[in-house]
């Protein structure tokens, strides 16, 4: 489709990639049935759920930063509206505008995670839903520098709540070939790690780390599937499951509820 940025951009058509895109993927298919009315994405990437989510809507709305991507989708999706944008704030965006928002892997980019929020409950109209994923950090296998913070389960869901009165928090699982997988890049991260004697992945800057990080991320992956190509291609988002155990799972999925009174809701905390 267009160009693959970072492994923080993982490709569908990248074979190594396979297990981390069905795990992205998995996150779109949990949200059809929420789709409804005028819909949101904050931060859609390439594009990858778009498919799943765009024809159910009433409008599709989403934001990026990454202009040549939205150019792409501009043109595979014209009923849809693609905005380039540097998120907080959500510029040029009404209040209560929106049924639904999704932002799928985002929050764990975004300085003022507080204040994202309240942008999203700013946009939703009265009784409207937001759909996030971010990774739980406890699954995490080591510092990611394009990440600003990860999170637990308790700690999103106390930062939610300071926004929003109804906040659930599920998580998204893999079943035992999707745990087989994680355990195997597991090891093989830690034989990475083993050389980090200072933990400079814990010391150093995070712009410094992010083109080392790339490049043993991407051949990390790619001696993955030499050693077990079968299981890193066929993997599927059916190996992937929303779990009520947040606490275990490999994604957090959080699903937030705007008030049904048009005024704001614990924005002063």
């Amino acid at each position: 489709m267009s160009k693959v940025y970072t492994t923080e951009i993982t490709s569908e058509n990248i074979p190594s990639d396979n297990p981390i895109h069905q795990r992205l993927l998995k996150a779109y298919v949990a949200a059809e049935p929420y789709v409804f009315g005028d819909v949101l994405e904050v931060g859609c990437g390439e594009g990858r759920g778009i498919d799943l989510i765009i024809n159910k809507a009433t409008s599709y709305m989403a934001l990026d930063k990454i202009e040549s991507a939205l150019d792409v989708l501009r043109k595979k999706y014209p009923t849809g509206k693609f905005v380039s944008a540097n998120i907080p704030p959500f510029a040029g965006i009404a209040d209560n505008s929106f049924d639904r928002v999704f932002s799928f892997q985002v929050i764990e980019h975004i300085k003022d995670d507080f204040a994202f929020l309240k942008e999203i409950n700013r946009v939703l109209k009265p009784g409207g839903l937001a759909l996030l994923t971010t990774p739980n950090r406890p699954l995490s296998l080591s510092r990611n520098p394009w990440h600003i913070r990860e999170y637990t389960a308790a700690e999103l869901t106390d930062l939610a709540k300071r926004v929003f009165s109804n906040v659930e928090m599920k998580g998204i699982a893999g079943n035992e070939k999707v745990m087989h997988y994680h355990e195997r890049n597991r090891q093989s991260v830690q034989r990475i790690m083993r050389w980090d004697i200072l933990n400079l992945q814990h010391v150093l800057p995070a712009s410094l780390l992010q083109i080392p990080y790339e490049f043993l991320n991407r051949r990390n992956r790619e001696k993955l599937i030499d050693s077990a190509d079968e299981l890193v291609r066929n993997i599927s988002h059916e190996d992937f499951l929303v779990t009520d155990e947040a606490a275990t799972a490999l994604d957090l999925f959080l699903i937030v509820k705007k008030g049904t009174s048009i005024t704001k809701e614990n924005q002063s905390k």
